[in-house]
């Protein structure tokens, strides 16, 4: 009898996602989390403290339902985000570079690098006010040292995914107890808070406020990171096991971003309670926030304030370095090195500090030009996730679709009437 005539057997090797599974239920969960909580990060940067504790202490609980709305918001875009990576493999800047025509792709990775620079000054900014609150570090050395954390931090990636993902989510804890220690020495009102769900304004000020929520809360470099983050995580054979990744990323994003939403959330009840009840309504700084804890509170709260502002800033930073390597690779096939790009991003913000710019004049205008970048991130993932020749059995329902060109156009609605406000009185 020939070799060839042998009977044969093939065991085909597990997949990895069988193999995870197999550890049991609950470590499959918890080792499949961590996407989401890295793009939350980007939900909570120094941004959002400037114009929630501003939004609170000048409109007290007017603008919660901007709050609510803009997280809502963020859930689906980052659900899209991680979807569109499970469904094929690859992220949404490498999407936009081959089915986009070529000026289209040039225009948008140049606007994602304007919006990197409104990202950094947020960060940057926030970071360094951070250190100088709990040190008295000047601004600008306090930036520089921003800088090398947020980069010892980045070389975790080099290590692997789960190292930098569990550093962002140790520091993403750390601004949750900070905010949630601060809101139960505050106090708040729950009529006011539930009042504060009714839409409305108030004049052209809380229209620019609104317009910096939504600008620090939807942000347009995770909606690229995230499809990133998930798009090889855990190698899929098929459509079944993509469906599996797609579930388990639905909870992580409705745990990481209900997680951003409470923090921010948080901000304004504080905001309100302290400050506009006590007709505080001028605390509109960062600084004067930090001296109002400890005023009306005492020092344990002030310091809890800084530590997850300086925490907030330091994580942020991060994940904004690591979106902009995607940015730049996916829509241009280029690759710098990671000094140099960070060097370049960042300049706007050292340039800021040096200069004694109101901190958070310039945290609040960094916001609004994000939510100027928001529509050009948002288009591109509605038009690929509704395509079935890019999704296949993973396009968007006709409803999906639908309530995201609802999103988008409202954003540039509000972005347009941001701009009739403030040039045409």
């Amino acid at each position: 009898m020939s070799a060839s005539d042998l009977p044969t057997t093939t065991t085909e090797q597990p997949s990895a996602l069988a193999v995870l599974r197999a550890s049991g239920r609950r470590r499959t969960l918890a080792k499949l989390l961590g996407p989401a909580f890295v793009a939350a990060v980007a939900y909570i940067d120094p941004g959002n403290f400037a114009t929630n504790f501003t939004a609170g202490a000048r409109y007290g609980y007017l603008l919660v339902w901007v709050i609510v709305a803009a997280n809502v918001i963020a859930m689906l875009v980052q659900y899209l985000s991680a979807k569109i990576g499970i469904a094929t493999g690859k992220d949404l800047p490498e999407l936009c570079r081959e089915h986009f025509r070529r000026p289209v792709t040039i225009g948008l990775w140049f606007q994602a690098e304007l919006v990197a620079m409104a990202t950094d000054l947020a960060e940057f900014v926030g970071a360094a006010v951070g250190l100088n609150l709990l040190f008295g570090i000047p601004l600008l050395p306090a930036g520089l040292i921003t800088a090398v954390v947020a980069f010892g931090i980045l070389a975790l990636q080099e290590r692997g995914h789960r190292r930098f993902e569990l550093a962002i989510i140790a520091l993403l804890a750390i601004v949750t107890f900070g905010f949630l220690y601060d809101l139960i020495l505050v106090g708040t009102s729950p009529a006011g808070a539930v009042a504060g769900l009714v839409p409305r304004l108030a004049g052209p000020d809380s229209v620019l406020l609104a317009a910096g929520i939504v600008g620090a809360t939807v942000m347009p470099h995770v909606v690229y990171l995230h499809s990133a983050l998930t798009k090889s995580r855990i190698p899929a054979r098929d459509t079944g096991e993509r469906r599996s990744l797609l579930r388990y990323a639905g909870v992580d994003v409705t745990l990481a971003l209900g997680v951003a939403g409470l923090i921010n959330l948080s901000m304004v009840l504080i905001a309100a309670h302290l400050f506009h009840r006590n007709g505080r309504t001028d605390t509109d700084t960062i600084e004067a926030v930090h001296a109002g804890l400890g005023q009306y509170i005492g020092g344990g709260a002030a310091l809890a304030f800084a530590v997850a502002l300086l925490a907030s800033g330091l994580s942020s930073s991060s994940v904004g370095t690591y979106a902009g390597q995607v940015v730049m690779q996916g829509f241009l096939r280029r690759r710098v090195p990671l000094f140099l790009r960070r060097a370049v991003t960042m300049l706007p913000a050292l340039v800021v500090l040096a200069a004694g710019v109101e901190t958070t004049t310039a945290l609040v205008v960094s916001q609004v030009i994000l939510s100027f970048g928001i529509p050009f991130a948002l288009t591109p993932l509605v038009l690929l996730t509704r395509r079935r020749d890019v999704m296949g059995p993973f396009v968007n329902r006709h409803l999906t679709t639908v309530v995201a060109s609802v999103v988008v156009a409202l954003i540039i609605g509000l972005n347009i009437y941001l701009l009739a406000v403030t040039f045409f009185p």
